[in-house]
């Protein structure tokens, strides 16, 4: 009998991993679906998201094991076939030794780019990648002194909340940068980066999630977003 149980707890163990058990991926809590929580991505198929600037999907993102998982070259970045205006996001990520991706919200397709008119959360393996920009920082604006990730090949969370009044970033439970989107400081930051060559960075206030096709192998899984209803103000 010992052996049984101690064989049972094994097979638990694998069908874990530090962040969530498999059993509970991809899903909603009763809670959760209460307070208007919605899934992105259900474990099993692509339905809700389709390729940038594209009516399919390329054959170069697949569902496996409960994962979306970039598999080849060119495979293009992902959007959401929904567009969402004042959210919260949350998802898990996990980026291949030396990697880059990342995740993109208020996306249109007006240019050849997402990057070009949504702003950019970075993904990449922080101790081995190449680009100056960490993971959790918004890309080239809004850096963060502080690295919760964990390591390449683990799995890491992600959360944002994208509203009018204020935008948030955490990476594992840590915040790493608050802002205002058009407000002076953010107007500013834009006017010394890149995207002060792209006239429609940053001026949607409604768009795509978009999920990086950065050429390196990435995945994410529990992708779950609640709108954000702005409040009514009390009458006069």
């Amino acid at each position: 009998m010992p052996q049984i149980r101690l064989f049972f707890f094994c097979l638990l163990a694998i069908a874990c991993n530090s962040n969530t058990c498999f059993a509970q991926r991809n899903a909603l809590s009763t809670k959760e679906s209460r307070d208007g929580w919605e899934l992105l991505f259900d474990g099993e198929s692509l339905d809700q998201w389709r390729t940038y600037r594209r009516p399919g999907l390329s054959n170069g993102w697949k569902v496996i094991d409960g994962e979306i998982r970039w598999v080849r070259k060119k495979a293009g970045d992902l959007i959401s076939r929904q567009t969402f205006s004042s959210f919260e996001l949350k998802l898990d990520y996990k980026i291949a030794r030396g990697g880059n991706s990342g995740l993109m919200y208020h996306v249109t397709e007006d240019m050849p780019r997402p990057w070009q008119t949504g702003p950019e959360v970075q993904i990449q393996d922080n101790a081995r990648g190449h680009d100056p920009q960490k993971a959790g920082w918004l890309y080239q604006l809004y850096p963060s002194d502080v690295d919760a990730t964990r390591p390449a090949g683990r799995w890491n969370t992600l959360h944002i909340v994208i509203t009018p009044e204020k935008c948030e970033q955490y990476v594992n439970g840590v915040r790493y940068c608050q802002y205002v989107k058009g407000s002076p400081d953010w107007n500013q930051k834009v006017a010394k980066s890149k995207f002060s060559k792209m006239p429609l960075f940053g001026k949607a206030n409604n768009g795509h999630i978009c999920l990086q096709d950065h050429g390196n192998e990435v995945a994410f899984r529990n992708i779950k977003i609640r709108r954000i209803v702005p409040e009514t103000p009390p009458n006069n």
